[in-house]
């Protein structure tokens, strides 16, 4: 008999309206099969379009669908603090809309949480050619860099495929509002001694929406956080080191 699994899985949301009934359906089905107690936390980013409004829908239908709402555009890191506030379960999974990863390996995602104890699973993409050369170039440069500042061998630190318990998350002083918050998260957990196991998963190129992780504002604001979180981030290392 498997262990009692309690999640909110969190998705930050910005422009989604194409994604997010997709999602919903695909979430709801994994989650029943996967999980004793959940709940569906929608993070919504100040959309322009009509995913305020399905959200809004999903949630009167469901009470286990809670949507979050921000008057003003925050970025990622903005959205997944407000979720992982927002989420009430043992344990909170964070996915992006447009299901990069099948929510149906949620079960593999928790197994691998219970046989090793890890408190953090990060998830990481067996084959990320689909995203575009130019991107997965990106990507390789982005993992190096994290590696080479913090001397954390995570493969693939930007994947959106995170399950934390969420008693880590408490009073976690995580500040970036951009999409260096995957990092900071897994590097500010692993300074407190958080043992993090890794996953490998199918990877799925969005075919929704429109993706802006590899713009250059998003990029730019990345090595911002980057460049002005290193010395606080290997301080606090330091800090808390046994």
């Amino acid at each position: 008999m498997r262990p009692h699994r309690s999640v909110s899985l969190v998705v930050p949301m910005r422009n989604e309206e194409r994604s997010l009934p997709h999602l919903l359906r695909v979430a709801v089905e994994a989650l029943e099969r996967h999980a004793d107690e959940w709940e569906i936390v929608l993070v919504d980013d100040a959309s322009s379009d009509g995913t305020p409004a399905f959200a809004e829908e999903a949630a009167g239908a469901d009470p286990r669908v809670r949507v979050v709402r921000h008057a003003v555009n925050r970025g990622l890191g903005g959205a997944l603090k407000s979720g992982f506030s927002a989420a009430a379960k043992e344990w909170v999974l964070y996915s992006d809309c447009d299901l990069p990863w099948d929510l149906e390996e949620t079960g593999r995602v928790f197994r691998a949480a219970e046989l090793t104890g890890a408190d953090v699973v990060s998830g990481y993409r067996h084959d990320r050619t689909g995203e575009g050369t130019l991107r997965t170039i990106y990507s390789f440069l982005y993992n190096g860099l994290v590696h080479l500042a913090f001397g954390f061998p995570i493969r693939d630190v930007n994947f959106s495929c995170k399950l934390v318990r969420r008693s880590l998350l408490s009073g976690l002083p995580l500040e970036s509002e951009g999409s260096f918050i995957d990092a900071e998260l897994l590097v500010r957990l692993r300074n407190r001694g958080a043992v993090i196991q890794q996953v490998g998963l199918d990877y799925f190129p969005r075919t929704r929406g429109v993706s802006t992780l590899s713009s250059p504002r998003t990029i730019l604001r990345i090595l911002r956080d980057l460049a002005r979180l290193v010395p606080e981030l290997r301080g606090e290392r330091r800090r808390l080191a046994p």
